[in-house]
């Protein structure tokens, strides 16, 4: 089993590891900080470097619950010891644009108490569809200033783990219109953003809202009779 490193230290550009194995044109490793994808947020890319040679990370593919470093070209061997370093240009984006949008989500459901019904994003953009019978454009331009309030307010964000027993007491942790969360889960990783939302999440964030920077609503539309859906943009 890989440890995950991206859980306890998004911050972390760069980690050494052992090669466990080669599988479908990648590498599995005792330990990653390589972002695996999941919740909307892509998986990282980056470099591994064994002795004096590179290899292109492209990005982490899951085969029979392995997380796969797939690498373009020759793999380095089994029971190498390699140094990993994320993009971290593409990485950091993508942490400031999960935070944003879970600003968005934090509003929305602190306002107008509307569940998630979907979502993804890339690095510097992202959309979120909610539960909203209707909105108009003055609704969206109201929205837009109330979570770049909450970027202005600096608030400290953090990262706990919950037991199942307490996730499951724990009101409005899961946002979804439908509970993703596997029954066979027994520790619950969340994002706390302090005084504004608090969720179950795996993903990757900032440690304060102020890193996110100016959020641009730039775009809203209808999915259906009660499926809306709001995409943003950071700027920067």
């Amino acid at each position: 089993m890989t440890e995950l490193l991206f859980h306890s230290e998004s911050y972390l550009k760069e980690f050494e590891a052992t090669v466990t194995d080669a599988v479908d044109g990648g590498v599995v490793l005792d330990r990653t900080a390589f972002y695996p994808g999941g919740g909307g947020q892509p998986t990282d890319s980056g470099m591994l470097t064994s002795g004096s040679v590179d290899y292109q990370v492209t990005g982490i593919k899951r085969v029979d619950g392995q997380l796969v470093h797939q690498i373009v070209g020759d793999l380095p061997a089994v029971g190498a010891t390699v140094t990993g370093q994320i993009d971290w240009d593409r990485r950091y984006l993508l942490m400031r644009t999960h935070t944003a949008l879970h600003i968005l989500c934090g509003v929305v459901w602190r306002d107008y108490a509307a569940k998630v019904t979907g979502g993804d994003m890339k690095p510097g953009e992202g959309r979120m569809d909610f539960e909203f019978e209707n909105f108009s454009a003055e609704f969206v331009e109201e929205m837009e200033a109330k979570i770049n309030a909450e970027v202005a307010a600096e608030r400290d964000i953090f990262v706990n783990n919950l037991s199942r027993e307490e996730a499951d007491q724990t009101p409005d942790l899961v946002r979804t219109k439908i509970n993703l969360l596997p029954p066979n889960i027994q520790e619950i990783r969340t994002i706390d953003i302090h005084g504004l939302d608090l969720q179950a999440d795996g993903g990757t964030h900032v440690a304060n809202t102020r890193e996110v920077g100016v959020i641009r609503v730039v775009g809203h539309e209808s999915k259906g009779r009660s499926n809306k859906r709001i995409r943003i943009a950071l700027d920067g």
